[in-house]
């Protein structure tokens, strides 16, 4: 007899009937796309179509001239011993052959003169590099291999190269070399996770070729999109780290509950079928709520979080419709040779249903006291998030080891200001008419006079002299909160009082200082739009799919325990100072910019997953007459094999992350391990359970006036349970 079944359970009965054509079409489509994805390269969103507010207007204003911010790149003469520069005998003949070599270089421009420091134990070389801070990376290493050799030639001084293209040139070097870091080493640490789990080499195999050909297809598809819309270089290591994630833990469950049912006498195909329809479902269920949490970003009003929204939800679709197509039609096809290849003292131990009863049984016989210590440990963790700092990253987040920051470093103290300065953006019928060059040096005089600018100031003209940009070095480091405060200076006072007043005139004002503020400006009044709208369609998923109100709002709430614990660990942890031996990082004294939000929305899908699956099963059990503390006790039992090798997969994965050489993905990989561990363990192994069994039968209350909503088909139970 037909057994009803859902849209998972057909989606898994068709592809066992169709193997051929569900796992090699499957196959043949994701490489294919990934090669001619990877022969038409990726169309790169470069950091001046990145901004926000101010920032993004000044950069539209320069795209709309030609006239992008130039590429200035600044040298450094120092003696070694700290002298006057003047009286060093080489400084003279050095100064001399950078000036004749760096003029010898096609895409060297724009030489300004050399400026001494005001103690004269410094000078600075300011010249520009052909294009724009987006596209002068792959031009620059000539003048790097210039100053290079000149310093080579004179060991008693200094001299050192720093610029955008530079340190974007130096970037890219490292997210490449970091993304194949990643990639060599995810594979091998999940299948030897893996392999404990299922204690069968071919059983392990299975969730790592799934998730691997879902990164491939949807690297491949990401390339396309990009030539609609622009993505960031760093898109591949996004991609990468959630579709290993995803895409291992949606084949995990199911074939956890694939083997869990054979194991418990059923036929090999009774078995598959139950999976598709039950783990399936919940594959499906989580599938959507991931989805849904990524399109938060669509919300946040910045280029950059629409790259990465689009990118994850990319290859999180394609593991999900691989987890339910291919992986039943593999299933079937290997039948009991899923588990060849199997290692002694791991395969054949059975279910862990004695040891996980006594990790859950003291959250269930003291279920307030469980709830009390474990929700007041979270929000422990979390208290340090109050005082979160955000930053944009740059280059300053580099390995203090690294030449140029080194160089950077020694250039901020010489000549504070001159190597991110504010960059202001000046449009006019014609830039030259006296009234706005005078206008242009009263801005100068008094921004000088103001003590929040310092020399060097430099500018440049458009072609079309429409268009001028002045480049004011403002006081601190470029970034931090001296920085912001001259530039509020420079925003609100100078520029109304100066240029401000011509009435034919326009300007906005971009730069570090400028991308940071305006960057945090947005996400403190995106944020609140982020969160409501991840939330609110969370909520109606989760009331639709297990008819109760209650269980939606106690998935929101245990995982906003989480991610906000996750927050303040990450706070702890890299806005001080005290791990950076530990993790290998100095610390910039913030958080990377757009990770809140990106964590937020990656972690409330993700731990969603985890909270999906473990409910379906419980809802399983009371649906076949089972008590609701029995069933959250054998449900979580009966889950905890997926739900911990999913996690460790999803930790070691993320740690890699963590040891990247940027700082941006450092955070990144630490912040989703740490939240990831705390969830599968304080929050599953405690919280849920006994906050379900303090709520009992009210976990399934829904009330009157929701009872329109549609029921969950009753399956035929063809296994006792």
């Amino acid at each position: 007899m037909a057994v009803r079944t859902n849209l998972a359970g057909r989606a898994g009965r068709w592809s066992a009937a169709h193997w051929k054509t569900a796992a090699f079409g499957w196959f043949v489509t994701t490489i294919a796309v990934f090669a001619i994805g990877s022969a038409i390269g990726l169309n790169a969103r470069g950091d001046s179509q990145s901004g926000s507010g101010e920032t993004a207007r000044a950069e539209a204003i320069l795209r709309r001239a030609n006239f992008l911010s130039p590429a200035t790149e600044q040298v450094l003469i120092q003696r070694r011993d700290g002298g006057l520069l003047l009286a060093a005998p080489a400084y003279h003949l050095t100064v001399a052959t950078l000036l004749n070599n760096l003029a010898q270089l096609k895409d060297v421009t724009n030489i300004r003169p050399v400026v001494l420091s005001k103690d004269g134990r410094s000078a600075l070389m300011q010249f520009d590099i052909r294009g724009n801070v987006d596209t002068a990376a792959s031009r620059v290493q000539p003048a790097l291999d210039t100053v290079k050799g000149v310093q080579a030639s004179e060991p008693s001084l200094r001299v050192g190269e720093f610029g955008l293209a530079s340190a974007n040139h130096l970037i890219g070097d490292t997210v490449t070399s970091d993304f194949r870091h990643a990639e060599y080493t995810s594979i091998p640490i999940t299948l030897a996770i893996l392999l404990l789990a299922f204690g069968a080499l071919v059983a392990a195999i299975l969730p790592v070729l799934l998730g691997f050909t879902a990164v491939l297809g949807a690297i491949g598809i990401s390339v396309f999109a990009s030539h609609v819309y622009a993505l960031p270089s760093f898109v591949d290591s996004v991609t990468l780290m959630m579709g290993m994630a995803v895409g291992v833990d949606y084949s995990l469950f199911y074939l956890q509950r694939e083997r869990e049912e054979r194991r418990r006498g059923a036929a090999p195909g009774t078995a598959l079928q139950t999976a598709a329809r039950t783990s399936g479902r919940s594959v499906l269920v989580s599938g959507v709520t991931v989805l849904i949490a990524m399109a938060g970003l669509f919300f946040a009003g910045n280029p950059i979080f629409t790259s990465m929204g689009l990118a994850t939800e990319i290859v999180v679709l394609l593991a999900m419709v691989g987890s339910v197509t291919v992986l039943p039609a593999l299933l079937h096809r290997l039948g009991d040779r899923v588990d060849r290849g199997r290692v002694p003292l791991l395969h054949g131990s059975g279910p862990p249903g004695r040891r996980w009863h006594a990790i859950l049984r003291p959250a269930l016989v003291r279920p307030k006291l469980a709830v009390t210590v474990a929700a007041s440990l979270l929000v422990a963790a979390a208290l340090p998030a109050l005082s979160i700092h955000t930053k944009l990253p740059s280059f300053t987040d580099l390995p203090r080891n690294v030449p140029l920051v080194r160089t950077y470093e020694r250039l901020i103290k010489a000549f504070p200001g001159a190597p991110t300065p504010a960059i202001v953006v000046i449009k006019a019928p014609s830039v030259t008419a006296p009234a706005v060059r005078a206008q242009i040096a009263n801005l100068e005089r008094r921004a000088l006079a103001s003590g929040k600018v310092r020399r060097p100031i430099s500018a440049r003209i458009s072609p079309d002299r429409t268009v001028e940009v002045v480049n004011l070095p403002l006081i601190g480091s470029g970034d931090n909160t001296t920085s912001i405060r001259a530039l509020e200076v420079v925003r609100k006072t100078l520029l109304p009082q100066t240029v401000g007043r011509l009435g034919t005139v326009a300007y906005a004002v971009t730069g570090t200082a400028a991308g940071t503020k305006d960057f945090n400006d947005l996400m403190k009044q995106r944020l609140p739009i982020v969160f409501a709208f991840v939330l609110a369609l969370a909520f109606v998923l989760l009331l639709v799919t297990f008819r109760s109100i209650v269980i939606p709002l106690t998935a929101i709430v245990l995982n906003l325990l989480s991610v906000s614990a996750a927050y303040g660990l990450l706070t702890l942890v890299f806005q001080h100072r005290w791990a950076e031996g530990l993790l290998g990082f100095t610390s910039n004294g913030g958080i990377t910019s757009w990770l809140p939000m990106f964590l937020f929305v990656v972690l409330f899908g993700l731990s969603m997953d985890y909270h999906v699956f473990i409910v379906n099963r419980i809802k399983e059990l009371v649906d076949s007459g089972m008590p609701t503390e029995d069933a959250v006790l054998e449900g979580i039992t009966r889950t905890a094999p997926s739900v911990t090798s999913a996690a460790a997969v999803m930790v070691a994965l993320f740690a890699i992350f963590a040891t990247l050489t940027l700082l941006q993905f450092k955070q990144l990989g630490f912040g989703l391990a740490v939240a990831i561990a705390v969830d599968a363990t304080i929050v599953r192994a405690v919280l849920l359970p006994a906050t379900m069994k303090l709520l009992g039968p009210w976990n399934w209350y829904l009330p009157n006036w929701l009872g329109w909503l549609p029921r969950r088909r009753p399956h035929r139970t063809l296994i006792a349970h």
